[in-house]
């Protein structure tokens, strides 16, 4: 697909008078459809006139079996051309109080199989009726006969269709046009076409914007809105002189027109490539930008004028240009627009959206300051603009035909954006992060019951908030990892051979996944690679059945298996390969000597070369470049714990971290004792490296959330403290807290040291960090607290401090210029030890004047992870359920956080009876994209309360002789 903009063949200034005509007339009517919208139900809904009048003409019987009663469109009609002419209004109606758009559309359809009915997708849109008195019109194009009249036209608001009944068929193969006039609101939901608030200078703008994917479209005007739909799209704005109007293609022209007695400007594009509807994009705004040309690509980045005065977009265009190259190199393929565009938005739900040739993001996740922007920040830039110009190749020009196989879109960028920000920061060793940032997130998740594979059959997902509920943790990191994977044991010359091949065979249509499989193995075969099976063999193993293994290495008999791992058990879960894998197994043994790669083929196999002697270890999946989990027979687990202790370098640094991570979650999982998972933390004391310190971190807080209530926390607390002192006094020693070293994740480990040392209670570290936020409190103007410690400091502080400290922090949040200081100050707020500060905060999240909607689950979610919030944030929750998922439930890209966030630290049999109660008081409303979520919620509550009880006296134990000992 591509992006490339619009262009009219006829004069322009048709366009005012079409979308000035009736524009008056609907505005009202807009207003009863959207207080209809929001008190709809899930009872079959018959089409209506777009005013709320029933036409009988269309009826729907109950039960019903009508097309227009199912969500997926039939296979009759396939979408050419649109052309689309939108006019946003940037200040509201002075009758209505609303903001709106009104539009004209005209789509070119091919009819392929003959039908009486069309049905186009349209969703919250008001129609004008058009001179034969119904919602459209319908002519002939390219000759042949007269179109059939139009019988009856309505809207189906459950399904979201635009009905036309005909009086006789479409002809096979005939195209045809049709045309439409209709409203819509330009609402704040942060979904379809709408506006985005801010201040500038004490000044309210408005910014007319779009966020499409997955089902949105639709909002924005009627359309075949499923990704297999493509066609080439035609796109023209209309807006207010001092506004620039951006879309997916390059600008044509703008000319100065007088619509509706106003002067206003059209803006003209070029027609897009071949494309589906979720990456169209519309932009309306009075940004500033900044711009190079790379090889006659164009590359822009736009933000709010005071962001791209301060520079906050220079390094956005300095990484962009060599990420683009890069994939250019890596696809075999050049990159098909003129344009390359990314924008700064103030309210965007998504972290970014891949739209073709006009990428948005999050305002914290593009824009970047040297001076006060932290490490954390530059890598989050370089490394969401490499994921979504990832998908400029894999996901636009060739896009799966449905969203049951979302994972292969988002799980391929998700893994190539750690190569694309590896090259345009080749000292960041960021390729090593994957292991941290997805694949160990993503087995916690992929541990449980209520799972899902990769991907499900195509008619299993098809209501909208199912395919809300694909955009998850699963399709995004394990889709990464079982990738990496699959290069790594491919090698990364075949892989990106076959990947080149399916790219160039597919450009500009769609795919099912098995379509990639079939191209990798040709790549397979021209280089001669042996595989236990078929490419499509190895994948489906890990892509339709859910979970994935634990290898179990008895370094005493050479016995190798493999089991299905569950945190919990949970017997007769069905799966088509019956929980076995075939599994691509890297190991070495002390001497350090790697072996090659061997497959374990079946549930249990035989390999000598793995058993031991002495005090040889064997150590398995190297570099964690295997989707599993790996265990072994005590003997050997006792020798790897104390080669870590003896010299932990021996073992590779991404294994230390797999050796952390592993023996934790084998231990909820009661394979081995928490005792044992604890040893491998001891030897930290001596570790300077952030990854294996970060996976340490990361599996405490589990334990952090279990016992930080109960008496255990104290000696837990002792414990970790004199662990990260050692830490601490070397950067102390070595950097100070003014400066930060050179590498970029000793970087991030300075700020671990920082932290842990001050919330368990380093004397020396909560004195440097009160005394830090207390300078700034003295100049607010001048705070020089390094960027890479604000976060860690302003939340210590905080939590250390009171009223004052928080009100000075809130009052730097509502003017900070910086989003991703905002953001910290935001996340910092949360850490406050007073429970009436944190109910006001959680107060201000139902304002979005005080808490931008996109940024009010995170700050709920923040709230419940502080031990003196979790019960308030529940609370609030269950109090203000209908509000929270009216405004963030239906659709919500990461609504499902909010859920797994509150509840994350259930642990009691009261947490769980309220969660039970809570789903059955809510069923009928539903849960929307957070269903899933739910679920999940309610078997890790159950599994925290099983831990608790045959884990707590251990564990108590455990930490108090550590202390007894240092």
């Amino acid at each position: 697909m591509g992006a490339k903009g619009f262009f009219i063949s006829k004069a322009v200034g048709v366009v005012g008078i079409v979308l000035g005509a009736g524009a008056v007339a609907t505005i009202i009517a807009l207003s009863v459809v959207y207080s209809q919208e929001k008190a709809k139900t899930d009872a079959p809904v018959a089409p209506t006139d777009g005013t709320g009048t029933t036409l009988p003409t269309v009826p729907t019987p109950a039960p019903s079996n009508e097309p227009w009663d199912k969500y997926r469109l039939p296979e009759s009609l396939v979408p050419e051309t649109y052309t689309v002419t939108l006019h946003p209004r940037l200040i509201p109606d002075p009758i209505t109080k609303l903001y709106i758009f009104t539009g004209t559309s005209h789509v070119v359809f091919k009819c392929v199989k003959e039908t009486q009915l069309i049905l186009i997708h349209s969703n919250k849109l008001n129609y004008t009726k058009a001179l034969n008195g119904f919602l459209a019109t319908l002519t002939t194009e390219g000759g042949g006969a007269p179109a059939p009249a139009i019988k009856s036209s309505g809207l189906v608001e459950k399904t979201q269709y635009l009905v036309l009944q005909l009086s006789d068929s479409l002809v096979k193969d005939q195209k045809y046009k049709l045309s439409t006039t209709f409203t819509g609101e330009l609402a704040d939901d942060l979904g379809g076409f709408y506006r985005s608030e801010y201040l500038e200078n004490g000044v309210k703008k408005i910014v007319a914007t779009t966020q499409m994917q997955p089902t949105d479209a639709r909002k924005a005007f009627p359309c075949f809105d499923e990704p297999a739909m493509k066609a080439i799209f035609h796109i023209t704005l209309v807006h207010a002189h001092g506004t620039r109007a951006l879309s997916n293609g390059m600008e044509t022209g703008t000319t100065d027109q007088t619509i509706d007695g106003m002067s206003v400007q059209v803006t003209t594009f070029e027609p897009t490539k071949k494309m589906s509807t979720y990456l169209l994009a519309f932009i309306v705004s009075d940004f500033g930008f900044i711009q190079t040309t790379l090889e006659g690509v164009l590359i822009r980045i736009f933000a709010r004028k005071a962001a791209i005065d301060a520079n906050q977009g220079e390094y956005a265009l300095s990484v962009t240009g060599p990420i683009l190259k890069f994939f250019e190199n890596y696809y075999n393929a050049t990159y098909p627009l003129p344009k390359s565009d990314q924008i700064a938005l103030p309210d965007f739900y998504f972290g970014a959206m891949e739209n073709w040739g006009l990428v948005m993001y999050r305002e914290t996740n593009l824009l970047y300051d040297p001076l006060t922007s932290s490490n954390r920040n530059r890598e989050t830039t370089a490394t969401i603009i490499a994921h979504e110009l990832a998908h400029m190749w894999f996901g636009n020009l060739v896009t799966l035909k449905w969203w049951n196989e979302v994972w292969l879109n988002e799980g391929f960028a998700s893994y190539v954006s750690y190569l694309g920000a590896d090259k345009a920061e080749p000292s960041w060793r960021v390729k090593d992060l994957i292991v941290l940032d997805d694949i160990h997130r993503v087995f916690a998740v992929d541990a449980l019951a209520s799972s899902h594979p990769l991907s499900s059959p195509e008619d299993s997902i098809v209501l909208p908030h199912q395919i809300g509920e694909q955009f998850d943790a699963i399709s995004y990191s394990k889709g990464a990892a079982v990738l990496r994977m699959l290069s790594d044991l491919l090698s990364e010359k075949v892989f990106v051979q076959g990947l080149s091949s399916y790219l160039n065979h597919f450009a500009h249509g769609n795919t099912v996944g098995t379509d990639l499989w079939e191209h990798l193995q040709k790549a397979v075969k021209l280089n001669g690679v042996v595989l236990p099976g078929t490419v499509q063999d190895i994948m489906n193993r890990w892509v339709l059945q859910m979970g994935f293994p634990v290898v179990t290495v008895d370094t005493t008999t050479g016995i190798v298996s493999q089991e299905h791992f569950l945190l919990s058990p949970a017997p007769n879960l069905p799966s088509p390969y019956n929980y076995e894998w075939l599994i691509p197994i890297r190991w070495m043994k002390l001497s350090g000597l790697q072996k090659d790669l061997w497959w374990l083929m079946n549930s249990t196999e035989v390999n000598m070369d793995m058993k031991t002697a002495g005090d040889e270890w064997v150590l398995a999946n190297i570099d964690v470049t295997g989707y599993y989990r790996v265990h072994y027979d005590r003997g050997n687990w006792e020798k790897l714990i104390g080669q870590l202790k003896a010299d932990h370098q021996a073992i590779p640094l991404i294994n230390r971290a797999q050796l952390v991570d592993d023996a934790f979650n084998l231990a909820r999982a009661a394979i081995v004792p928490s005792t044992h998972a604890l040893q491998t933390t001891v030897y930290l004391s001596a570790e300077r490296e952030y990854i294996p310190w970060q996976s340490a971190l990361d599996n405490m807080q589990y334990y952090y959330l279990m016992l930080d209530r109960t008496d255990v926390y104290g000696p837990m607390q002792d414990y970790m403290r004199s662990l990260v002192t050692p830490l601490y006094l070397h950067f102390n020693a070595t950097s100070g807290w003014t400066n930060v070293p050179e590498g970029h994740t000793d970087k991030y480990n300075q700020v671990n040291a920082l932290s842990l040392a001050c919330s368990t209670g380093l004397k020396e570290c909560q004195n440097l960090t009160t005394s830090l936020f207390r300078q700034w409190m003295d100049n607010a103007t001048h705070n020089t607290i390094h960027p890479n410690l604000r976060l860690a400091v302003y939340c210590s502080a905080v939590a250390a401090g009171g009223a004052a400290e928080w009100e000075f922090g809130w009052e730097q949040f509502k003017y900070a210029t910086l989003a991703s200081d905002a953001s910290r100050l935001l996340s910092a707020l949360t850490c406050t030890m007073n429970k009436t500060l944190l109910e006001r905060f959680l107060s201000y999240t139902l304002q979005p004047a005080m808490i931008r909607k996109q940024d009010a689950t995170t700050v709920i979610t923040s709230i419940a992870s502080n031990r003196e919030g979790q019960d308030l944030a529940w609370g609030f929750v269950r109090d203000n359920w209908n509000y929270i998922y009216t405004q963030y439930g239906v659709g919500s890209f990461n609504f499902a956080a909010l859920i797994s966030g509150v509840t994350t630290r259930f642990s009691t049999a009261e947490e769980l009876q309220q969660l039970v109660e809570f789903k059955q008081k809510h069923s009928a409303t539903g849960f929307g994209s957070a269903e899933l979520a739910l679920n999940q919620a309610l078997e890790r509550t159950q599994a925290n309360i099983l831990w608790l009880q045959q884990n707590k006296q251990d564990v108590l134990q455990w930490f108090t002789n550590q202390t007894l000992t240092h």
